[in-house]
């Protein structure tokens, strides 16, 4: 039996160092909570079955009251701690977790339990991970920004919303704790 759209299951994926990095050169933040509203209400008759935060961290307790507001939430957030790397051609050292793995083997380890996905990511590292999903009639929805989205990953999904074209829906309110 066919589903209907009233029984729509969604999964949400953020990539949580990417999307950082998006909003910093937005200038603005999203509230996870207001993105989970947006996306279960947009549609109408979205169910939300999972919801995945990625984050790499810079000791064990880096960033413990927002990875615990998160789990209150709803949240399953998974951490790495960063790891430096030193890049010679500009003679710096950069930080990075490296979550790409554990984001996709979470797609496909609850795969049976979604019909439509939300990935908060610009990273064109997802492109066959997505090819393979769309393969299983699955409905991909990308969201990045513009500047920070692989031109694979966005002719790889169904749908790509600029962060910014949903900022009044998702952006965190000063006034919201």
């Amino acid at each position: 039996m066919p589903l209907s759209v009233a029984t729509q299951r969604l999964s949400v994926f953020v990539d949580g160092n990417n999307m950082f990095y998006a909003q910093q050169k937005n200038g603005w933040f999203f509230d996870p909570r207001r993105v989970l509203e947006h996306f279960t209400s947009e549609d109408g008759g979205l169910s939300l079955v999972n919801a995945f935060w990625y984050t790499g961290l810079k000791d064990p307790q880096d960033q413990r009251g927002f990875r615990d507001a998160l789990i209150s939430l709803g949240y399953t957030v998974r951490t790495k701690i960063l790891k430096e790397y030193y890049d010679d051609n500009s003679g710096r050292y950069s930080q990075k977790a490296n979550l790409d793995i554990e984001i996709v083997v979470d797609m496909f380890n609850t795969v049976e339990q979604y019909d439509r996905v939300v990935l908060f990511s610009g990273d064109g590292d997802f492109e066959r991970a997505i090819e393979l999903l769309r393969s299983k009639n699955t409905h991909i929805t990308v969201v990045s920004t513009e500047g920070m989205i692989a031109r694979e990953l966005r002719n790889a999904t169904d749908r790509y919303i600029d962060l910014n074209s949903i900022r009044k829906e998702i952006e965190k309110r000063d006034s919201y704790h």
